[in-house]
């Protein structure tokens, strides 16, 4: 089973009964950024699945743009805090639903109480996010697993103490095993809602084994009710991993289901660099099916049977199936257009 507790953050319950929720964080300074431009994405990456973005909050140079991000994002938005618990006071006033910090870098203990009063107070969720490189000094000899669930539940005993419970934690490490075995410790303690991640993954490919092998397995055996895939790499990319991990475990239902080849000495239509091209828009469509994109016609007429649209070409003509039925044939630069108007008469 998931996490008993529940947190709330706005009207986004995270656990108990509530689905396994996606995240990802913003790759740049808030104080630098286009706020227009930052909506536009988040709406682009609510459509493909995610469910809340975190942010840097690194200074009050941000305090104008995030206020304003916080209020129009159509997802809840997470500020990021590390050492400076002043900083995390204020994203919690420019009304930042939920923070996430390290009691271990805030410094003296009194300053993550007047951190967590303030969140209490405003009714903001608190993510204790612990990552294997910013433990306290191992004095007892545990193992780093161990040390990091024995911090975490120390860290939520204080909560507890100052009257605050709408907590979600988070164990990370780099090393897939650390983070299995660190969340399969605090599983064992804790009835807080998890988030779940490997952190500094790598690239897009380095990423996706480790966090489908490490958050996978957690999530079959019940435990996670957050993921974040980290790559480095495109947000965008990060949304869609964590997305597809959901759909092959059951775990999430509808959306579109991409089929794809890999590009052969057969090919007869650069199917890589449609699909490049389509994927982004194709995933944040609300509809249940199957697109199938084949570069030949080996495999192409197979898939074009199992799918309810399907698009494959020869030379700068693009044939377009609809459940196996050859619907069409366009020009090579007419093909996107030609696929999403199929898709929208479905």
């Amino acid at each position: 089973m998931y996490s008993e507790r529940k947190a709330v953050v706005n009207n986004l319950v995270i656990g108990a009964d509530a689905p396994v929720r996606v995240q990802t964080m913003y790759d740049s300074q808030i104080a630098d950024t286009d706020t227009d431009e930052v909506i536009r994405r988040i709406r682009l990456l609510e459509a493909m699945g995610c469910d809340l973005i975190r942010f840097s909050y690194v200074s009050s140079r941000d305090r104008e743009n995030f206020t304003k991000i916080v209020k129009e994002s159509p997802i809840p938005v997470v500020a990021d805090i590390h050492f400076d618990y002043k900083l995390a006071i204020e994203a919690l006033q420019c009304g930042a639903p939920k923070i996430r910090i390290n009691p271990g870098n805030i410094g003296p203990r009194w300053k993550t109480e007047e951190v967590v009063k303030a969140a209490r107070d405003r009714g903001a969720c608190i993510r204790i996010g612990l990552n294997s490189g910013s433990l306290p000094r191992n004095t007892s000899g545990k193992d780093v697993p161990s040390l990091m669930a024995d911090t975490a539940m120390e860290y939520l005993s204080w909560f507890e103490g100052w009257g605050f419970e709408n907590s979600v934690v988070s164990l990370k490490a780099s090393d897939p095993e650390v983070t299995l075995k660190a969340n399969r410790l605090l599983k064992q303690q804790c009835t807080y809602p998890i988030h779940l991640g490997v952190t500094e993954a790598g690239g897009a490919v380095t990423s996706c084994i480790r966090s489908a092998w490490a958050l996978g397995n957690l999530l079959k055996e019940g435990i996670g009710d957050t993921i974040r895939v980290s790559i480095t790499g495109s947000i965008e990319t990060e949304v869609q991993a964590a997305v597809e991990i959901l759909r092959t475990l059951g775990l999430r239902k509808g959306g579109v289901r991409i089929v794809s080849c890999p590009r052969c000495g057969r090919h007869t239509f650069d199917s890589q660099a449609f699909l490049s091209k389509v994927e982004p828009r194709l995933l944040s469509l609300k509809k249940n099916i199957t697109v199938a994109i084949m570069g030949c016609q080996v495999n192409g007429p197979g898939e074009a049977k199992n799918a309810d649209v399907a698009v494959t070409g020869i030379g700068n003509r693009i044939f377009l199936y609809r459940n196996g039925e050859l619907l069409r044939d366009v020009e090579e630069d007419k093909a996107e257009d030609a696929l999403f108007d199929t898709i929208e008469s479905l």
